[in-house]
């Protein structure tokens, strides 16, 4: 599945939150960042956040099982799905599974539900959607889902279905309240898209994400900062991750235009990976960009970009 088309059909689902008693599972971090209980040491000393591979970008020609050689051979230990499993056999998912641990590749995330948190009338249906993924996440042991607001409900104001993300979200975190996976929360992230991807997506801000997670308030109910589409929505990147960065789960990297390698455009990604060092951020950045090259050679070169600019 390609993630521009996912975005595009209004697919997806942003989950949240309610606050069961569930604070227990996340502390602050020394950093202040959230800690969602045992997250593994970050990507290398001086940096807390690990870094992955977002799999729909990249070697998309190759089998699955060459698909996470070539992210291995790039440095990385972790990558994001986007539903490439959806209609695996026992034996494939057997393959892919024993391939994951001979690498020891963790994959950290997984997307690609058919319904979004902000339409009302489509609750019942995200919720069946979330039922069915969850088994899903265990047999692959990825322990965090990205949840899409879906598109503007029409003849629905806005305050309308920012309250429908809201309590969509807190249906949704009820299913996983508690719950682990690989030793990890499940965690619920909502997405971010810009308005030139997709014109009628609902949750095209950055600052109302956070918002919609502060009201959630739930600790295993997130946000996916993706600073590709926010440069394009609304800018002012590194002000709106130093405030919030106590509810964010997730980080998508790439530049624009293009959604090329970082640094390659308009964004200062040194100094985001900066900034996110020393707020103690400690899940995963993920590359999500289109190489502009051997892929294999850019991800490597990013991967060590990355590192030197966290480490500042």
């Amino acid at each position: 599945m390609d993630r521009r088309s996912f975005a595009k059909d209004l697919t997806g689902a942003a989950l949240g939150a309610v606050a069961l008693g569930a604070s227990t599972l996340l502390g602050a971090s020394p950093g202040g960042s959230p800690s969602t209980g045992p997250v593994p040491e970050g990507e290398a000393p001086g940096v807390p956040f690990k870094l992955s591979v977002m799999l729909w970008t990249v070697f998309t020609k190759l089998p699955f099982e060459q698909r996470l050689e070539k992210v291995a051979e790039a440095g990385y230990k972790n990558v994001e799905l986007v539903g490439e499993y959806r209609h695996w056999s026992d034996a494939e998912f057997d393959r892919a599974m024993k391939k994951r641990r001979e690498l020891r590749i963790h994959f950290d995330v997984t997307a690609g539900l058919d319904h979004g948190v902000g339409d009302p009338d489509a609750r019942d249906a995200l919720l069946a959607d979330l039922r069915h993924e969850l088994p899903i996440m265990e047999r692959i042991e990825a322990p965090a889902i990205i949840l899409m607001s879906g598109n503007v409900v029409p003849g629905l104001p806005r305050e309308a279905q920012h309250q429908s993300c809201v309590d969509g979200l807190k249906r949704a975190a009820e299913l996983v309240d508690g719950k682990t996976i690989a030793g990890q929360p499940v965690r619920l992230l909502l997405e971010n898209i810009d308005p030139e991807e997709n014109s009628k997506y609902y949750l095209q801000s950055v600052a109302e994400g956070f918002k919609i997670i502060e009201e959630v308030g739930h600790p295993q109910v997130q946000f996916l900062y993706d600073f590709f589409h926010e440069q394009i929505a609304e800018g002012n990147l590194i002000e709106k991750l130093e405030k919030n960065i106590d509810k964010l789960g997730l980080c998508h990297i790439a530049d624009v235009p293009g959604r090329h390698e970082p640094d390659t455009g308009e964004i200062n990604y040194a100094n985001i990976f900066k900034s996110l060092a020393r707020g103690g951020f400690n899940h995963y950045v993920a590359m999500e960009y289109i190489p502009t090259y051997d892929a294999v050679t850019s991800l490597r070169t990013e991967r060590e970009k990355a590192l030197r600019a966290a480490r500042g």
